[in-house]
């Protein structure tokens, strides 16, 4: 029941539908409300175009509507008839003009026609004569071409040969470019089928080379002549003509050997009017007028050759700056150049060598001539006459320096003088330290290698120390031992003072230290003894030292006796008080605070030994001492303290 009354109701709502769709009212509503005009861009223009026209909604107006619009497209479509009639015309027009055209040009082209058939054969003919005259042209663009590249212009020859003023310019120098370059080309026809040409061109051109190169040496040989001044003006003429050259090697190197003679003319004037006339205006003075101060003569004549050695060396390089490879041969030039200073220089220095005495300006000298010939030998080569000339002399400095040395020593031991009654230096030991300082001082301040130094340094230390050492040693062999260390030990450690301060002298050091350790043996046995001897206790302990056991006890000997060694004690005891009150006269004197401790504490030490010894034989029983704690009241610790 319930699905029959559900189909009954299905069915009246598609009835109801159905009518809806039959009623043509519904369907145009249904259309109008599912038209959506923001898509309609048809229908958007169309309402735009109807609201220029339809301004009121009224009744009449929606009847009239369709009749308007007919009215409007129809007046439209008359326009457009009226505006379409003259472009009509307008094409009429152009159709005339372009068929008029058209007959024209049909008749051209007949006329034409005819006219190329009776100018046929005149064609062929000119076509013929065009392509000759093209291959023509060719030709003689390929003999211009040729002759320019392998012939010289007029203005060219004239350029090589030059004019009567013999001036050399820029056109030579361009010419003879394409000389070169010519001549090399020549090798490339060679090759070829233009062998003979080539070698006419090649032989003509060679010709042109010689004549020209012959003018550029001589042009190249007096320019370099007239460069003799104290500061000559290089024309960038005169560079590239050098550069040219570089082409004839022999005439490159005479022309540098022209060069160097003459700026070593240059350079000899210098140094005479430097000596002798000095600078311009007389600012600086003349190097001779200083020549009672060795230091400062032989000092501006090393700058003045060093400053002269630089200069000609830029003059050089800037003659030859576009030539390549001329290290070599700059040196060369510049060792000729210079070459010419060697010999007055030299007298000179010599001259002040072999006049001169004094050890520390002869050896300043040898550092001078060091320091210049390490200096001037990084601008010219080492072996250039210059610097052997230097290295000579500073040989002879160093042989004059050794030798005043040496003649200094020979006087210390012609004469030696007496010890001074307080044992310390002499007046030569002084003297002779003093110069030592000197030199040492000179030495160290030098810039000569650290190899030279230490050598030289050996060399100097052993000229002098030795010396020193043996006339020392001869001055005090006339006095006692005592006195002699104490001379010695102050002589030395002067020397040893003296040499302190300098480097490579620690071999000398320990040397000298050695004997002074020598000598401080001899004060140290010598304050022992003294002291012992003072005491009496010098003779118990010589004893003590020889008995045998086989002799009997030390108490039955002869000075050994408990009374006799007691009583030393006693004074022994008495010097514990007051250690000071035995010392030996010439340990006071001794210069060295160091080395007078060093005595007095060895010194001790031994006594202290010496009573260690005693008080162990005496304690022994088998010496048969009877109390021995009243012979020897203080232990060997006590005594060790007391005296420390």
């Amino acid at each position: 029941m319930l699905m029959e009354t559900t189909n009954m109701a299905d069915k009246e709502t598609s009835d109801v539908s159905s009518s809806q769709a039959s009623n043509p009212l519904s369907r145009k509503l249904n259309k109008i409300l599912e038209t959506r005009l923001d898509s309609d861009k048809e229908m958007l223009e169309a309402l735009k175009a109807l609201s220029t026209f339809f301004t009121e909604n009224n009744l009449r107006t929606r009847r009239n509507l369709r009749g308007d619009i007919e009215r409007r497209s129809l007046v439209i479509n008359e326009e457009f008839l009226e505006t379409f009639q003259v472009v009509k015309e307008q094409l009429d027009s152009v159709y005339g003009d372009v068929k008029a055209m058209n007959e024209c040009c049909q008749d051209m082209t007949n006329r034409l026609k005819v006219a190329k058939e009776q100018t046929h054969d005149l064609i062929n003919q000119t076509t013929q004569l065009q392509a000759e005259s093209h291959k023509l042209q060719m030709k003689a663009q390929v003999a211009d071409v040729f002759l320019a590249k392998f012939q010289l212009k007029p203005d060219e020859i004239k350029a090589l040969r030059g004019d009567r003023s013999g001036a050399l310019s820029q056109d030579f120098f361009q010419a003879l470019a394409k000389v070169k370059q010519i001549h090399n080309d020549c090798k490339v026809l060679l090759r070829t089928n233009h062998q003979t040409a080539g070698l006419e061109i090649m032989e003509s051109m060679a010709l042109h080379q010689e004549t020209a190169f012959e003018r550029l040496y001589r042009w190249t040989q007096n320019e370099c002549r007239m460069l003799t001044g104290d500061s000559p003006d290089i024309s960038p003429v005169l560079c590239q003509a050098m550069l040219a050259l570089r082409d004839r090697p022999v005439l490159f190197r005479y022309s540098i050997d022209e060069f160097g003679t003459a700026r070593r003319t240059a350079v000899v004037r210098g140094l005479i009017d430097a000596l002798t006339r000095g600078g311009p205006g007389g600012t600086p003075r003349p190097i001779e007028l200083y020549s009672h101060d060795p230091l400062r003569y032989v000092g501006d004549m090393l700058a003045w050759l060093h400053q002269a050695a630089a200069s000609e060396k830029e003059y050089l390089q800037t003659v030859l700056k576009r030539c390549e490879s001329t290290d070599a041969q700059i040196q060369d030039a510049l060792g000729h150049i210079t070459e010419g200073v060697c010999r007055p220089f030299k007298v000179r220095v010599e001259q002040v060598l072999v006049s001169e005495q004094d050890a520390v300006t002869l050896y300043k000298l040898n550092n001078l001539l060091k320091f210049y010939h390490n200096t001037i030998c990084q601008i010219i080569s080492s072996d250039a006459a210059l610097l052997e000339t230097i290295s000579e002399i500073q040989d002879l400095s160093h042989r004059m320096f050794f030798n005043s040395l040496n003649c200094h020593a020979n006087k210390l031991l012609d004469k030696v003088e007496l010890p001074p009654p307080d044992l310390g230096a002499t007046v030569s030991l002084i003297q002779t330290l003093d110069l030592l300082k000197e030199v040492l001082t000179c030495h160290d301040s030098s810039v000569v290698t650290i190899d030279d130094k230490r050598q030289d340094f050996k060399q100097i230390l052993t000229s002098v120390l030795d010396p020193l050492i043996q006339m020392c040693s001869v001055s005090a062999s006339r006095l006692n031992t005592v006195d002699m260390a104490a001379y010695m030990v102050n002589c030395l450690y002067l020397m040893q003072s003296a040499v302190a301060l300098y480097e490579f002298t620690d071999t000398r050091q320990e040397m000298l230290q050695a004997q002074v350790e020598a000598h401080i043996d001899t004060l140290v046995n010598e304050q022992a003894a003294f002291v012992l001897n003072r005491v009496g206790l010098a003779q118990t302990y010589a004893t003590i030292q020889q008995h045998q056991p086989k002799r009997g006890p030390l108490s039955s000997l002869e000075g050994m006796d408990a009374l006799t060694v007691k009583s030393a004690m006693n004074k022994f005891d008495s010097y514990l008080a007051s250690p000071d009150s035995l010392v030996l006269p010439q340990c006071s004197i001794i210069l060295s605070s160091r080395n007078r401790e060093t005595v007095k504490k060895r010194s001790t030490d031994l006594i202290c030994q010496a009573y260690q010894l005693m008080y162990d034989a005496i304690c022994n029983p088998v010496n048969e001492y009877r109390d021995c704690q009243a012979i020897v009241p203080r232990t060997p610790d006590q005594v060790v303290k007391l005296l420390s």
